[in-house]
């Protein structure tokens, strides 16, 4: 619903006798043209095929109407877009924090939560902070970020090349699998395990001698 002078418009289309005009263009219930006839008689044929006669064009002259069951038509279009919003995936950005002289355990560390998070269709934002004297050493970092970047270049990419931004160097990876299939990959992966370990157990069992 939208406002229009203080009075509210419904934006779903005119159809049956809502329909003001006095002649329309008709498409049949299977798509088909059935050319320029008067409201009165697509109407009719309406009532003859007992569907509903539904404004599918209002700007066009005349106005385009389909002959359709116009409540299973709301009802899966509501379906579809309930589907729709369950199987949207909004990208999430992570961050990680290193800094410029990280040991090497601590980078393995990091490292794998980037691979982690990359793997499951997320963006990475990787933040080096510099302190007191290293921010005379930008190039640290920069090196830092291309080693990391080079580290993981199977599972992301650089979607923002490293920049400056006041003490700290900022650059963003980006997966090369959408969240949707990480996701989807995910929930294969874990019915294959599943499904593996009712195999197995099933097996041992099998193998286990009776009992005299």
């Amino acid at each position: 619903m939208w406002c229009y002078r203080g009075g509210s418009i419904s934006a779903e289309p005119r159809i049956n006798d809502r329909i003001r005009v006095p002649e329309v263009r008709l498409v049949g219930p299977s798509g088909e043209q059935v050319g320029i006839v008067p409201l009165a008689k697509a109407l009719e044929l309406a009532q003859e095929y007992d569907l509903d006669l539904v404004e599918v064009a209002a700007n066009a002259r005349p106005p385009v109407c389909k002959l359709m069951d116009y409540g299973k038509f709301k009802y899966e279009s509501a379906m579809k877009a309930r589907e729709a919003r369950k199987n949207q995936a909004h990208t999430v950005i992570k961050e990680m924090k290193l800094r410029p002289k990280i040991d090497p355990h601590d980078y393995d560390t990091k490292k794998g939560h980037v691979v982690r998070f990359l793997k499951q269709g997320d963006k990475v934002k990787i933040t080096i902070m510099f302190r007191g004297r290293e921010q005379s050493r930008p190039e640290l970092g920069f090196r830092l970020l291309q080693r990391l970047a080079e580290d993981v270049q199977d599972l992301g990419f650089v979607e923002s090349n490293p920049k400056q931004d006041g003490r700290n160097m900022i650059m963003v990876l980006g997966p090369h699998k959408k969240k949707t299939e990480a996701m989807a990959e995910a929930r294969e992966a874990q019915a294959a395990r599943k499904a593996e370990r009712q195999g197995g157990s099933g097996a041992d069992a099998a193998e286990e001698p009776a009992e005299a």
